[in-house]
């Protein structure tokens, strides 16, 4: 007598993950790229310094090829693949063509008064004095920074607000943010 086969269920079809050439999973990645004469060993191994999960990933050298076009040694930095608190950085080595400016920034958003201290010190620590102002300050490689409290910008919501008016005419005086002085501020509480 015969019996009869069960039928072998289907697995659903799967979607093809989109993979890199190394086989893993590919991510889109925002990865600031920033540009400097000659100094962006010494400035990847300052910001990894600065920051506790940060980390140097890969240096790269310039070839003896093109240098017709990039004029650097063979053999010196021509890129350096870092990591900040998980987000992937690469500073190049391209020459005095290109400098920062304030038209971009990174932001620092601390939870505590001792975070922005901390950040603010060390960022600071050989850069323009005169462009401090607001929470905002140029590092000694002329890259801007933003240290400011997680949550400043809900003070800042409703324009009409007088609680905004005080906290933003508190900041205005401020170079590095006070969180006592802005949240007293914001309150209408005078320090």
């Amino acid at each position: 007598m015969a019996t009869k086969r069960k039928a072998a269920r289907k697995a659903p079809a799967r979607k093809p993950a989109s993979r890199t050439a190394a086989g893993a999973a590919a991510v889109p990645v925002i990865s600031p790229c920033l540009w400097f004469d000659s100094q962006a060993e010494e400035a990847a191994r300052f910001y990894v310094s600065v920051f506790k999960k940060g980390k140097i990933v890969t240096i790269n050298r310039y070839p003896a090829v093109g240098q017709e076009i990039h004029r650097r040694e063979p053999g010196s930095v021509m890129t350096v693949d870092f990591v900040l608190n998980g987000l992937p950085f690469t500073a190049l080595n391209g020459g005095p063509i290109f400098k920062f400016n304030e038209a971009v920034s990174l932001q620092v958003l601390c939870r505590t008064q001792k975070e922005i201290d901390y950040y603010w010190d060390k960022l600071a620590e050989g850069g323009d004095p005169n462009a401090r102002q607001c929470g905002w300050l140029k590092d000694k490689y002329g890259l801007s920074w933003q240290v400011a409290p997680v949550g400043m910008a809900k003070m800042f919501k409703n324009p009409k607000s007088k609680g905004t008016e005080r906290a933003f005419a508190a900041m205005m005086q401020m170079k590095k943010i006070d969180i006592a002085a802005l949240d007293a501020a914001f309150a209408g509480k005078a320090q």
